[in-house]
């Protein structure tokens, strides 16, 4: 039990005993106690008042006096404007950092018996992965990895945008402008390949309708009658016939794609489960169109179309199908997430997905509950804000994206100059020291991107997020190699770990590391509950931060008594164990030297 729970199951014993109300633990609220006042756990009266029938500040001392009076973990209390801030014992303190350092699982929640499938990636296969992956990917990795933590089962998949009138248009382009061009003959990325004929498409496109409204056409009509994009709907119509030559071209290009994005996905360090091509599923859910026209609960207009009307939900009116009985992609989404159920009949499937599809999912999963699927109310769309940079928003079609090997590299590139000029490879082989560089580089991109709420739309700086002073990657894992030096060194000196917990008496950075060490298992189950791994960046940071001001403060080694100098180090391997443990739930690598 931890000390948050044994305080509620205190403060519920005090409501009976003092106020003869028999008040659940679990509705006992404990909080943080603010810096500026003593204590680490804070029980705020004043939703209370009514039960105790007495001020806020009488409230707070009769349960105060009761708990010093009672309690095995509370030392001592102060009252401030209603708010019982409470002093827990050193020994419980100490007993609390023994407990975590023996437990190897220490943040992992027990099994709940649930599924989960966490969807994320879903790129098209006419492009490269760009920054906004990258937060994407990133996100759905670390979400993963936090919902295993809390005890669920988890798999990891993606939908791959495989087919569709924007893959024709890189098809076209490269039948009329690639000369045969492969990625071993131009040594070029599958994917990068593949993304420089549909930037060209519309290159050539434009130009195209340049042409045509200079003949004299509206520029509305050149758009939709420019030669190119006749050719690219052409192209689709055959593709959808299965014309065998249209096809074969199609295989070849995605393979090379295909071939580039796992280069890139092994490189940010995130995997999947299972993929699902849309050129397996963009037939399915006309059953469940035929099943919601026999239930009612769609309709047919009178060109045969099918919709569903939600006005009186708030929305609008959905197509579904059209008049010639082809889908639209929410009739796809409706059969998908039916055939994932089948496939793996999960409690949860949370869909990352940028923010400019929030309507789509409220649409789709608000279908799926009228349609009455007994998944629907497990469905959850962690809707992301978009990355902007420096330079403005990005573009697909015009060239303009920030491509996410690119931007790896780059962040390589910066974390090796700036390594170097911080002097913190000193006796590594040229060997170690890149693999630190990759590992700084990757890592402060990854932290950099989830240490924001992925509610929030954010500002990519690469240059700051390289920084090894502040809430970067770099600083914290700085931290662990400065951790591990210091482990290493107690090794050296014989120092051993066990410690007399009687004989000390702890400092104000030492309490403090501890109360932060036993809040991990919290934030493991604040960061599953809101999908949020920035819950888990702030919270390793602010540990990160600690240590240093516990490393600043008090000396380890040059401690003359040796129980204290074995607390310390003991200490310090809890920190490192925690870090460690967080910033693998954000698939960063931590390492034990720099």
């Amino acid at each position: 039990m931890s000390i948050e729970q044994r305080l509620q199951e205190e403060v519920s014993q005090a409501f009976n005993q003092l106020f003869d109300f028999k008040l659940k633990p679990e509705e006992v609220a404990i909080q943080p106690t603010r810096k500026e006042f003593e204590g680490s756990h804070t029980f705020v009266t004043f939703q209370y008042l009514k039960i105790t029938k007495k001020s806020p500040e009488q409230s707070g001392q009769a349960i105060g006096e009761y708990l010093r009076q009672h309690s095995d973990i509370v030392q001592d209390f102060n009252v401030v404007k209603g708010f019982l801030n409470l002093v827990i014992a050193d020994n419980v303190w100490l007993s609390s950092l023994n407990d975590l350092r023996k437990n190897e699982n220490y943040g992992q929640l027990p099994a709940n018996g649930q599924k989960v499938m966490v969807e994320y990636s879903s790129p098209n296969t006419n492009k490269p992965l760009h920054l906004g992956h990258l937060r994407n990917n990133f996100i759905g990795y670390s979400v993963s990895e936090i919902l295993k933590a809390n005890g669920y089962e988890v798999m990891k998949v993606q939908i791959v945008n495989d087919r569709g009138i924007h893959i024709c248009k890189s098809m076209v382009a490269y039948e009329k402008f690639g000369d045969g061009e492969t990625p071993e003959s131009s040594n070029t990325k599958g994917d990068h390949l593949i993304g420089k004929y549909y930037v060209k498409f519309d290159q050539e496109y434009k130009k195209e309708i340049q042409a045509l409204v200079a003949a004299g056409k509206d520029s509305e009509t050149a758009e939709k009658t420019a030669p190119i994009l006749l050719e690219a709907q052409d192209t689709l119509q055959k593709w959808e016939r299965r014309d065998q030559k249209t096809v074969d071209l199609w295989k070849k290009m995605n393979g090379w794609v295909y071939k580039g994005f796992d280069d890139t996905y092994h490189k940010m360090g995130v995997d999947f489960d299972k993929y699902y091509y849309e050129s397996d599923t963009y037939l399915l859910g006309k059953d469940i169109v035929d099943q919601g026209l026999s239930s009612k609960v769609l309709y047919r207009n009178d060109d045969g179309s099918v919709w569903i009307d939600l006005e009186e939900d708030g929305l609008d009116k959905k197509l579904l199908l059209r008049s010639d009985g082809t889908s639209v992609y929410m009739t796809q989404d409706l059969g998908t997430a039916d055939m994932r159920h089948q496939d793996y009949p999960f409690d949860k499937c949370i869909y990352v997905v940028g923010n400019e599809q929030d309507y789509h999912f409220k649409v789709l999963f608000l279908i799926l509950k009228k349609l009455g699927k007994d998944f629907a109310d497990g469905l959850h769309h962690l809707s992301y804000g978009m990355v902007d940079l420096p330079s403005g928003k990005m573009k697909s079609r015009e060239g303009t994206v920030v491509d996410a090997d690119e931007l790896i590299a780059d962040m390589l590139e910066t974390a090796t100059a700036k390594t170097k000029e911080l002097g913190k490879i000193e006796g590594f082989t040229t060997k170690q020291a890149t693999a630190l560089y990759e590992v700084l580089g990757l890592g402060a991109l990854k932290y950099f991107l989830l240490k924001v709420d992925p509610k929030k739309r954010m500002l990519f700086n690469p240059s700051e997020s390289i920084e090894f002073q502040g809430n970067t990657g770099p600083f914290i894992q700085y931290t662990h190699a400065r951790i591990a030096a210091i482990l290493r060194r107690a090794k050296e000196l014989n120092v051993v770990e066990d410690f007399n917990a009687e004989s000390i008496s702890l400092q104000s950075p030492e309490r403090e590391l501890i109360r932060l060490l036993s809040e991990y298992p919290l934030k493991v189950r604040e960061a599953g509950e809101n999908y949020s791994p920035s819950v888990i960046a702030q919270y390793v940071y602010d540990l990160a931060k600690e240590y240093n001001r516990f490393y600043a403060e008090l000396s380890i080694f040059g401690e003359e008594d040796q129980n204290i100098v074995s607390f310390r180090v003991a200490l310090s391997g809890a920190v490192t164990q925690v870090i460690k443990k967080g910033m693998t739930l954000l698939g960063i690598i931590v390492p034990e030297r720099m």
